[in-house]
């Protein structure tokens, strides 16, 4: 959540939780759209290394006039990681996975894998996760296989393999950021975000020519705006604000929701044809939902019904 906002969160966690969970379930369904109209004149590897390298410096600043502390040299090392998991491999490769022929539907379909290795990283690390927990992400997984048969989602391997190797990056630094020692909400950000987004401008500068940034449209840096404001400098910080104060399948419940607003959007701005697998897999995706959310409060009530 904006870090501004850190006061209201105390006072009001419920509003706050669901705010939260509106600007990631709503703003990064769109985010896939957004980047497929950049990769159309700019190149990957360099859009996602400006991108968070501007967006942790921008954080940084705020973080040190609020008066926050710079990290110490563990924090900076934990950031390093999370960073590499979450900005620099999972954010690297869904720019690869996109520019090289995955659709943005598909992709945001094959995020829904990241929660069920959320959990499985909970779990291996000792922490119980609830049965109707399980049920929820596997709902979700139904719900946005069947999503996956809207549209063209062909791809060749190497496409492929970038776009399940992003969540599979994405679950291990989620899981890392919740055990790791790491400095306050908004300083974290600014360092997982800067040490990533370097990390992917050193690829960048040896793997991709600069002139394409130099040369792209109007419309691509409005899309690079649009990520890295509401895609990063909102909805992540959101996203990392659920992390620390909700269950992980609660944080990772966005992938069930960002496929079908992907799909929503290509649909009403794209122009994209929809058939009827979009209309049987929202009631799953919904579904899915509702058990991670009270799954388990609605288990306590069936058991004092039953007594």
């Amino acid at each position: 959540m904006p870090v501004n906002f850190q006061s209201f969160v105390k006072r009001h966690h419920a509003a706050s939780l669901i705010i939260a969970l509106l600007l990631v379930y709503i703003v990064w369904g769109t985010t896939y759209f957004a980047i497929g109209i950049v990769l159309k004149s700019m190149s990957p590897l360099w859009l996602n290394g400006v991108r968070f390298t501007l967006a942790g410096l921008i954080m940084l600043a705020w973080a040190l006039a609020r008066g926050d502390r710079l990290p110490t040299a563990v924090q900076w090392r934990n950031a390093a990681l999370v960073g590499g998991l979450m900005v620099f491999g999972a954010m690297t490769l869904v720019m690869l996975a996109q520019s090289h022929g995955i659709g943005s539907g598909l992709m945001a379909t094959v995020v829904t894998t990241m929660p069920m290795w959320l959990a499985l990283w909970t779990r291996l690390g000792g922490e119980r996760v609830p049965t109707t927990s399980w049920a929820g992400l596997t709902l979700g997984v139904v719900g946005a296989a069947l999503l996956a048969m809207e549209g063209d989602f062909s791809a060749n391997w190497l496409a492929a393999l970038a776009a399940f190797g992003a969540p599979l990056c994405w679950s291990v630094g989620s899981y890392a950021s919740r055990k790791l020692s790491l400095p306050g909400a908004a300083m974290a950000s600014a360092a997982q975000w800067l040490l990533g987004g370097c990390m992917g401008l050193v690829l960048a500068a040896f793997a991709e020519p600069f002139d394409g940034m130099l040369h792209a449209s109007t419309t691509s840096w409005l899309a690079v705006a649009y990520l890295l404001v509401f895609g990063t400098l909102i909805a992540l910080n959101a996203y990392l604000w659920l992390l620390q104060n909700t269950t992980a399948a609660l944080a990772g419940s966005y992938s069930f929701v960002n496929p079908a607003v992907a799909l929503l959007v290509g649909a009403g701005i794209g122009h994209e044809s929809l058939n009827g697998w979009v209309f049987a897999a929202l009631p799953l995706i919904g579904a899915a939902l509702l058990l991670i959310l009270y799954g388990k409060n609605c288990v306590v009530w069936l058991r004092k019904i039953q007594s």
